[in-house]
């Protein structure tokens, strides 16, 4: 690494997003530029249907730092993101949303704690503006449970804004988890970690592309969170069954005594309770199996985590 003169790589995943690109590059421009380091802009494209890659060529045009990856069909925003990071070259790697609800002029800060040491500088949401309640009261029940239940200490409101030095995104490449929680891996690795803290924004312009009730990521995001990081709800479910049978013994026993007392009592209702209170809980804990299974199937498979039709800008042969 040039201390004086350091590359810094700032990765971005994006799908559709034309009405924010040209915004977005003017901003990170403009802090990047005011700094004494060179820079490379990568951006993902997730295989855009709108003018996002059009855009991005126009900028490319003025500057040859940005870079962009198209991939061959949707993968995601994890698939992509590990796309960016694949192909940075930068002492360290920033990476971020292309919403601008993560302000670009936060990069000094952590630039400067990456300079002071630290391996990875988390941003953290003191606020966060223009959000769903529902949504917000949602995610803080979501982060409550992950760090209940977590073997590391994951850290709240900390997001996809995070700045990884060289050795951190090397570690994290090294690993090919099949199905990665990012957020938490990160952190996970260890090292010096730091913290800078912001109110977040509204989404600069556009729709969020993922709507709390119609998009599949926030939850996918919690689940691997939950395989990821911990093996209680597995224990989880032998502490409920231990309870269940317990109170299911106390409850016949005291069936059982009323029906000799001959107080009436209706010994097939209390069976058909019982019978549908235990194929509740046997789905449950299926159900929770199967979480499981599918974090080891997909680790299992060993597949790329995605393909590139085309690299802009990351060697001479490319445009």
């Amino acid at each position: 690494m040039n201390a004086a003169n350091p590359l810094i790589s700032v990765v971005f995943s994006f799908r559709n997003e034309a009405q924010n690109i040209p915004e977005l590059i003017r901003r990170v421009q403009t802090v990047l530029c005011a700094m004494p380091l060179r820079y490379e802009i990568i951006f993902v494209n997730d295989c855009s249907t709108d003018d996002s890659l059009n855009l991005l060529l126009t900028h490319r045009k003025q500057d040859p730092n940005i870079k962009i990856i198209n991939t061959s069909r949707r993968f995601g925003v994890t698939p992509c993101v590990m796309a960016g990071f694949e192909h940075a070259q930068g002492d360290a790697v920033i990476y971020m949303d292309t919403d601008l609800q993560d302000p670009p002029e936060l990069i000094p800060s952590m630039i400067e704690k990456w300079r002071q040491g630290a391996e990875v500088v988390h941003t953290t949401r003191s606020k966060r503006h223009g959000e769903n309640r529902l949504k917000m009261w949602i995610t803080r029940q979501a982060y409550c449970a992950l760090r209940g239940i977590s073997e590391y200490p994951l850290i709240d409101n900390t997001g996809d804004f995070k700045l990884i030095s060289r050795k951190v995104l090397d570690l994290v490449l090294s690993m090919r988890e099949g199905d990665p929680y990012l957020r938490g891996l990160v952190g996970w690795t260890g090292f010096r970690q730091e913290q800078v803290f912001y109110e977040r924004e509204a989404r600069f312009a556009g729709k969020t592309k993922f709507p709390l009730l119609r998009s599949m990521n926030p939850y996918r995001e919690f689940f691997r969170g939950v395989t990821g990081f911990s093996d209680i709800p597995l224990y989880f479910g032998f502490f409920c069954s231990a309870c269940f049978g317990i109170g299911a013994l106390l409850l016949a026993g005291i069936f059982a005594g009323r029906a000799v007392c001959g107080s009436g009592v209706s010994i097939w209702l209390a069976f058909f309770a019982l019978f549908c209170a235990t194929f509740a809980l046997l789905f449950m804990f299926l159900s929770l199996m199967g979480v499981y299974l599918g974090a080891v199937l997909r680790q299992t498979r060993h597949r790329p985590y995605y393909f590139a039709k085309e690299l802009i800008g990351f060697d001479a042969d490319t445009k």
